[in-house]
């Protein structure tokens, strides 16, 4: 499908040049302020020698998740990024007026990642969405969007598109994470947009709100830099997992009752189906009752906040749909991803985790 705009050059910014193998700062306006004052996206734009594919990199579309910044920040300074071929867009902040206010949303509370392509004549968020599609997207040819989990939330590394579509799967296996979800987004989010209209687009989610978290960075790094490599852009070898998981359905484990929560397992953690994934207790140590796993998965994310009322999602498991047997060989050979294992272990101070310990819990003949 076309793009509803003309398609831009990567090489003109209104009245900037970007000559190859030169990098330009851009400044992207987009709106006023309540004073008048013209607000605006900083952009960073850097080509290669040779002309080839275009990719856009953005983080902070929600402006209080900005692992992703920290990552767009370290590919912009990084002398040794050299492309050969090809030219990448790098957006540390997309929303712009959310991050000045440590804040998930616009000002008028809108999500701008249920926006798109927007529109130049509607509210903040859909005037904004509009120049990011315009600015943005219509010079691409493939996108990357740097996500975390919402507040009080994390997220374990994982990599996100439409898997039907042949490109959308390319790039998102050439990442490089372990686990690829695959799904076509939320509508009007610019992952959906962009790839619908002819920009594959892939979503990493990883990590938790108002942090820069290390091996998050490290992970979002790595897998823009395989996916330069994957497209020919860089020299650099690609640094891939000896095995990936296509996750194709996923569940929210939900409180049943109000108390605290002992967590058993941390982001990442492999679980089979029926293994306690956390106890709940009132204040004074009482059980209530224990959450388990659905079905074989992996943790994908979980909530920060031990303290939970009924129905209240604690717990997001991704499914593995190969037999239990594949689940704890899965568990081993990710003991040994030195990444994956430095991630998890890092995610996992964020939370208290204890073995689970409680007779009443039955959780069948396949118990770890």
């Amino acid at each position: 499908m076309n793009l509803p705009v003309p398609r831009r050059s990567v090489a003109q910014w209104g009245d900037q040049v970007v000559p190859p193998g030169e990098e330009r700062r851009i400044h992207l306006e987009f709106a006023e302020s309540y004073s008048g004052m013209t607000n605006g996206i900083p952009v960073f734009v850097k080509r290669g020698l040779e002309d080839g594919p275009v990719l856009f990199v953005t983080a902070a579309l929600h402006g209080d998740e900005i692992n992703g910044t920290g990552a767009v920040r370290t590919l912009i300074q990084d002398s040794s990024l050299k492309l050969t071929r090809g030219a990448i867009i790098l957006v540390p902040v997309v929303n712009i007026l959310g991050f000045d206010r440590h804040s998930r949303y616009l000002p008028d509370r809108r999500d701008l990642n249920r926006c798109f392509p927007g529109s130049l004549h509607g509210s903040i968020a859909s005037r904004l969405a509009r120049t990011i599609f315009e600015e943005i997207v219509s010079r691409c040819d493939y996108g990357i969007d740097l996500h975390t989990a919402a507040v009080r939330r994390t997220n374990f590394p994982n990599i996100r598109g439409d898997l039907s579509n042949p490109e959308v799967a390319r790039i998102a296996e050439a990442f490089g994470l372990v686990f690829v979800i695959d799904g076509k987004g939320p509508k009007g989010s610019l992952r959906r947009v962009a790839s619908r209209h002819g920009c594959p687009t892939v979503l990493l989610e990883g990590g938790e709100v108002w942090k820069v978290e290390p091996t998050v960075v490290e992970a979002a790094v790595r897998g823009i830099r395989n996916i330069l490599a994957n497209l020919g852009m860089i020299e650099s070898p690609p640094l891939l997992p000896s095995l990936q998981c296509i996750i194709r359905r996923t569940k929210w484990v939900r409180a049943g009752r109000g108390g605290f929560l002992d967590f058993h397992v941390a982001p990442g953690s492999i679980v089979v189906a029926g293994q306690p994934l956390a106890t709940q207790t009132e204040l004074l140590g009482t059980q209530h009752a224990v959450l388990a796993s659905p079905f074989n998965g992996v943790v994908i994310g979980m909530t920060t906040l031990p303290a939970v009322s009924p129905g209240e999602a604690v717990f997001h498991i991704g499914e593995i749909t190969d037999d239990f047997e594949r689940a704890l060989q899965l568990r081993v050979v990710l003991s040994q991803q030195t990444l994956h294992e430095r991630v998890r272990d890092d995610l996992a101070s964020n939370v208290l985790v204890v073995e689970h310990g409680s007779p009443r819990v039955e959780v069948g003949e396949k118990s770890l």
